[in-house]
């Protein structure tokens, strides 16, 4: 590997670990010349898979744009770094095991706003209202209410949770 400081191509490995759910080895190394140290990653090369986008168009899947994506979606929202990566992984994988060689750009659209929509909801809001396009405010209220309703649902269904899972007191007369 050449050394991004002197151009050599003399190095140690000096750490190699996995990354990326196991998709990826990261390396650290250190150039024999200089002394800098540096990381590389090592990943499988996969077949291209090309995206279909609206127009009938195809273009090569870019796992940096799908990061990008999200990342503006969660601009200044206390999620880590990590957590995004995380999803783009995922969802790339999925992308991989399932469409072998084309998918259409709304199945990865609906991914991410899947995955956005039990992490943060106002990611989710803002990655919807760029995907769907939306025209005008009351577009985004309708989503927005939408979103409440499901989180509203989530609390009652959590709340009524107990009762499947309390044991029912031996010898009680209580009953449901």
């Amino acid at each position: 590997m050449r050394c991004p400081i002197c151009e050599k191509d003399e190095d140690k490995v000096i750490d190699s670990r996995s990354a990326r759910g196991g998709s990826v080895i990261r390396r650290r190394r250190e150039c024999l010349s200089c002394g800098h140290r540096f990381t590389t990653y090592e990943t499988i090369e996969q077949a291209p898979v090309y995206v279909i986008k609206k127009d009938g168009r195809r273009e090569p899947f870019n796992r940096d744009k799908l990061l990008n994506g999200i990342l503006m979606a969660c601009k200044k929202r206390p999620i880590p770094m990590e957590t995004l990566e995380t999803i783009v992984q995922e969802i790339e994988t999925k992308i991989h095991n399932n469409f072998p060689i084309e998918v259409p750009s709304r199945v990865i659209g609906e991914m991410v706003m899947d995955k956005l929509q039990e992490l943060d909801e106002v990611a989710y809001v803002r990655f919807a209202s760029v995907y769907r396009q939306f025209k005008n405010v009351q577009e985004f209220m309708e989503e927005s209410e939408a979103v409440q309703k499901r989180r509203i649902q989530k609390e009652i269904d959590k709340s009524q949770l107990w009762i499947f899972t309390q044991k029912p007191e031996i010898g009680s007369q209580k009953s449901f």
